[in-house]
């Protein structure tokens, strides 16, 4: 039998696609309507709690304020009824341990009356807190498996949601995971954390320039979303999309992304239907989806909502390819987060918009028209370019994993080395501060195209910068580094608290220079600014970051370039790293080191996953199909020879070769995973970065000649060609 079956019988049910459920009827409920319907929103709140415990838990989600536990059995009572009449027969404490997805604990809302019936019951307690277990967790050493105890603890600031599901529906609510020791087991509580730290010290700043109504300081976030699609069909037929989320073999074919054609253009009619139901379900949930588009490779496409708060958005955006994946599969399709699941084409990043604010300032990265004249803004400013120069090692460790070494550096991503990109604008005026004081700005202008009947287009002071890591867009800075299949919590709480570290450093001085003389401040802004710049101003870079003059300038100026997930974890626990965040209560030492041992341990992990994959289908797809091939080609030539035809080998000759260059790669992939030396973590992780990693990109250079050269009815992968554009 050809080895080819299911690859046949994949391309067939993808063409005949039919659709697996009627249309749904978007007319029926105005978008406006449906938009946080099944979320416990403020408004929801304000409707069915009493005004006294409404105001004392709006309090808490708006200004940060301690949550008064004796309103806890009224909120249950009322999100108890306000989810039954939704359907809901369970409740699930929704929480985000360290592998980086989500974890939920069901419980019936029923309990037995002891007379033969039951009642709905929950509880402020039940509300509050729970009890998972936390012994199958990563914890990094914090936890052993024989101490299995861990608490859930409501996150009152994040709003609970309905999750529907075709046969009822769950109440959802966000929480903090710690264990008994009260360490942080999750993604959650250092987001929490951080976002304290950084209000504390961006309050110092704004009493500084006379704000002092103590509004909460937060940090919002804008994630973008890029993923890929393919027919559910392809992806049961390649045990590597199955299993590793990316293929670890695939020819590059005739045409890729070079004709750019795909970016921006117009959306394929079962894509577009999976895009409004995806964006229909998260509107139910509250999630502000803002856009949708093509994006740059065949298949791969994006979604982006708009700011929130940072710790609404991480758990939004963690709602966001949950159901990303959902609706694809009730469309047939299967949804690819990974960051490079197909090579030789873009891969997928999460681009975190970043900025922070408060409810009387406003946005604080809003330079205005005048910036050179806005000083509050260009401490802020200054202090995220003191705070990326100084920990520059740190951001690029909080996106070190398997996944996201495949992407970083290549043309699509930015590289591994973080700078900053400030625009024309910002760049003249800190220029000016460093020669003597700012004195101006560059103005926006006018761009006239040409045409008659198109009208004057307002024009920006400055371009954009896709190949910065860490760019200004405007009124934020654009952290792009981040891959498609992290949750975005860890790179927050770098942000969040490097940048406290910043304004506290910028406080200080101001204070220090100031001594409580309002009339002083001008001048020891001048001053703090100018030494921030000159200090820290190699950061700043406005070229091309995907040019290796850069790569040379970079490293002249000092800044790091760590290639690898190998390369840039350690710096999680660098001497400066862990005072810092132990300064600010974010993480303890003990928390640090733990997290730095479970990322070691996930990429050793993923790695290996991936190593005995490739050996898998090498052996038992790749091969007999190659075999069977040669097979034919031999006998083939026995044939001609035998009825005296005068013939060339060189196919047959070429097949062999590559045939034996697989066989004996494939034994040194499996040599390399023999090994069993290191002694630690690191060194395993080393192993597998320097060994293990090249040993399989040898087996897929044979394996991919082969299938340029092999029989196309005995292939048995689907190919590139057919996964990409075939709808």
């Amino acid at each position: 039998m050809s080895g080819s079956t299911a690859r046949l019988q994949a391309i067939s049910a993808v063409t005949n696609y039919k659709p697996l459920s009627p249309p749904l009827n978007f007319a029926e409920t105005p978008t406006h309507e449906l938009f946080g319907s099944n979320v416990f929103s403020i408004a929801t709140m304000e409707r069915c709690l009493p005004k006294h415990v409404f105001k004392a838990v709006k309090k808490t989600i708006e200004k940060g304020a301690k949550l008064d536990p004796t309103v806890a059995d009224v909120v249950a009572s009322a999100i108890k009824s306000w989810a039954i009449d939704k359907g809901a027969t369970h409740y699930a404490h929704v929480f985000y341990p360290l592998t980086g997805l989500t974890a939920e604990k069901h419980d019936s809302f029923l309990s037995p009356d002891g007379n033969g019936g039951a009642i709905a019951e929950f509880s402020g307690k039940a509300l509050i807190q729970g009890e998972p277990d936390a012994s199958s967790f990563p914890s990094g050493g914090i936890r052993a498996t024989f101490e299995a105890r861990g608490y859930t603890a409501w996150d009152v600031s994040s709003p609970a949601y309905i999750l529907e599901n075709p046969n009822g529906t769950t109440l959802c609510i966000p929480t903090a995971f710690v264990s008994w020791t009260g360490e942080a087991l999750d993604k959650k509580t250092p987001v929490l954390r951080s976002m304290q730290a950084l209000n504390e010290q961006a309050q110092r700043i704004l009493k500084l320039f006379g704000h002092t109504d103590g509004a909460m300081v937060a940090s919002t976030a804008g994630p973008e979303q890029e993923y890929f699609l393919i027919d559910r069909n392809f992806f049961f037929a390649r045990p590597d999309l199955l299993n590793a989320g990316r293929t670890l073999f695939g020819a590059k074919p005739p045409k890729g992304q070079e004709f750019e054609d795909h970016y921006f253009g117009a959306i394929p009619e079962r894509v577009l239907a999976f895009m409004l139901e995806t964006e229909r379900e998260l509107f139910k949930l509250g999630v502000p989806i803002k856009t949708r588009h093509n994006e740059v490779a065949p298949a791969q496409y994006e979604i982006a909502p708009v700011f929130e708060n940072a710790n609404v958005a991480t758990d939004h955006q963690q709602l966001i390819m949950l159901v990303l994946k959902r609706v694809a599969e009730k469309y047939g399709m299967a949804c690819l987060l990974h960051e490079k699941p197909f090579a030789g084409i873009n891969g997928s990043g999460k681009h975190v918009n970043w900025s922070l604010g408060s409810a009387s300032q406003g946005n604080l990265l809003d330079p205005g028209d005048t910036p050179h004249g806005n000083a509050q803004f260009l401490v802020f400013c200054g202090a995220v370019i003191r705070a990326v120069h100084k920990h520059s090692a740190l951001l690029r460790a909080v996106v070190a994993h398997a996944g996201n070494d495949h992407r970083l550096g290549a043309n699509e991503a930015p590289p591994a080395i973080i700078s900053i990109f400030l625009g024309d604008q910002l760049t003249d005026v800190f220029e000016q501060i460093k020669a003597g004081g700012a004195k101006s700005s560059m103005a926006k202008g006018t761009l006239t195209v040409g045409v008659d009947i198109l009208p004057p287009l307002p024009k920006d002071a400055g371009d954009r910068n896709r190949t910065s890591p860490f760019a200004f867009t405007g009124n934020r800075f654009e952290f792009r580094a981040v891959g498609s299949n992290q949750s975005i919590a860890g790179p927050l709480v770098a942000m969040n608290t490097i940048i406290a570290e910043s304004l506290d450093y910028c406080a200080t001085e101001l204070e220090n220079a100031t001594k409580g003389d309002p009339s002083k401040l001008n001048a020891a802004v001048q001053t703090l600014l100018k030494d921030i710049i000159e200090k820290h101003g190699a950061v700043i870079f406005n070229g091309d970051g995907y040019s290796e003059a850069w790569h040379q300038e970079a490293e002249k100026r000092g800044l790091p370039n760590l290639k690898t997930t190998v390369d840039a974890l350690p710096s999680l626990v660098g001497e400066e790293v862990l005072a810092m965040f132990e300064k600010y209560k974010v993480l303890s030492k003990r928390e640090m080191q733990s997290r730095l041992d479970i990322y070691l341990e996930q990429y050793c992990k993923a790695v290996n996953v991936e190593a005995q994959l490739a050996i898998e289908i090498a052996k038992t797809m790749i091969f007999p199909a190659a075999i069977r091939y040669q097979s034919e080609l031999a006998k083939t030539c026995a044939d001609l020879k035998v009825v005296g035809y005068t013939f060339d080998t060189n196919t047959l000759d070429k097949v062999t070769e590559l045939v034996k260059n697989l066989q004996d790669s494939v034994a040194a992939l499996e040599a390399t995973m023999a090994h069993h030396g290191a002694k630690d973590l690191l060194g395993e992780a080393k192993h597998f970065c320097k060994e293990v990693v090249p040993a399989m990109l040898t087996v897929r250079k044979y394996a991919d000649e082969l299938e340029g050269i092999v029989a196309d009815d005995l292939w048995p992968l689907p190919t590139y060609q057919e996964m990409l554009f075939i709808k």
